[in-house]
């Protein structure tokens, strides 16, 4: 265990955790709805740090981010809990994980950085669970990352504070996040959380900070798939952060809680990226399927192939080192080289 940061203590005595938007306040003994953050003797403590549910060594195109150091590898690592409720979750025996002997492996920050490191990795990458709920833990191992020249990928939900936000992500290079969905009621119902939330997060991190930043909606069958939610969500992800963030649609398979749900189908991926196209966004990607044309980066100004991928690899790479397009010399957005 070590201290967390973000939290006071309440006038009724309890500890509140002011790192999420839950403020969870916690009696002695207690644990918030993440699990991970306790109330030992008075204190807030990350029960988790130190500690990992795993590492691997990933193609940073499957977290995915796909203008960030495309065809480089990143070392992905971490812990158990979240601070949302999906019923879909995708990583549900991570994030819903209450035996703490999930968490086998163990290494602190500057063995992390050195395992990166020594593996030939260009980045480290705080996934598999949301890296909101272990900030101390990621942002430690993101300081000594650094200190080897590495970068850091936090893949999130966003569902955190303003405070919390700025510690977590002042030490990130890169961001993806997850924008579930672009109905409150179903944000409410399905993950626990709230719209707003993330799209504060989303705001903050392409408006107020250098953190490259691109966003993944999972689109399940029936739920939030539809054209009038797919419009309501490209157009403000143009109109509020731009039409040059990439979005990725991301197929749904049965997991967790809704199993009751089938695989979405290709076809309306395919839908969904061409109505976010002609709602001004000009980086569209599909995940979690083969498909050339959705996970082929074009230039935006002429239209030539400039990445085209097989599946998480690189087949071909025209760009430029800092993102020109070869045939027309437009700069194509992203953190390149």
């Amino acid at each position: 265990m070590t201290a967390a940061r973000h939290w006071h203590l309440a006038p009724d005595g309890r500890v509140q955790c002011d790192l999420c938007p839950r403020f969870c306040r916690l009696r002695p003994g207690q644990r918030g709805f993440c699990f991970v953050r306790q109330n030992v003797d008075g204190a807030l403590e990350l029960t988790t740090y130190g500690r990992s549910s795993g590492f691997a060594s990933d193609p940073v195109e499957k977290k995915p981010l796909y203008h960030f150091l495309p065809g480089s590898s990143v070392f992905s690592f971490g812990t158990a809990g979240c601070n949302l409720g999906c019923r879909f979750c995708q990583n549900w025996e991570i994030s819903t994980a209450r035996d703490m002997d999930t968490l086998m492996a163990q290494a602190s920050p500057a063995e992390i950085a050195a395992a990166a490191a020594r593996t030939g990795c260009a980045s480290v990458a705080y996934t598999y669970n949301d890296p909101i709920i272990f900030t101390e833990y990621a942002v430690d191992a993101a300081l000594a990352a650094r200190q080897r020249g590495l970068k850091n990928i936090a893949v999130s939900a966003g569902y955190v504070t303003a405070a919390g936000a700025a510690d977590l992500f002042g030490a990130m290079d890169a961001a993806n996040i997850d924008l579930k969905s672009f109905d409150a009621d179903f944000y409410r119902r399905i993950t626990g959380g709230r719209l707003e939330v993330v799209q504060d997060t989303l705001r903050y991190l392409v408006h107020e900070t250098s953190v490259w930043t691109e966003v993944t909606t999972l689109l399940i069958p029936e739920l939030n798939d539809s054209d009038s939610e797919i419009d309501r969500l490209t157009n403000w992800v143009a109109s509020e952060l731009g039409a040059d963030v990439p979005l990725h649609f991301s197929a749904f398979h049965p997991a967790a809680r809704m199993l009751d749900r089938p695989r979405t189908p290709l076809a309306t991926l395919r839908r969904a990226r061409a109505r976010a196209q002609a709602n001004g966004l000009r980086h569209v990607y599909l995940g979690n399927v083969w498909d050339e044309a959705g996970s082929t980066t074009y230039c935006p100004a002429c239209g030539q192939a400039l990445v085209i991928r097989d599946g998480y690899s690189i087949r071909r790479q025209r760009l430029g080192p800092d993102g020109q397009c070869p045939a027309c010399g437009a700069a194509v957005p992203g953190r390149w080289s």
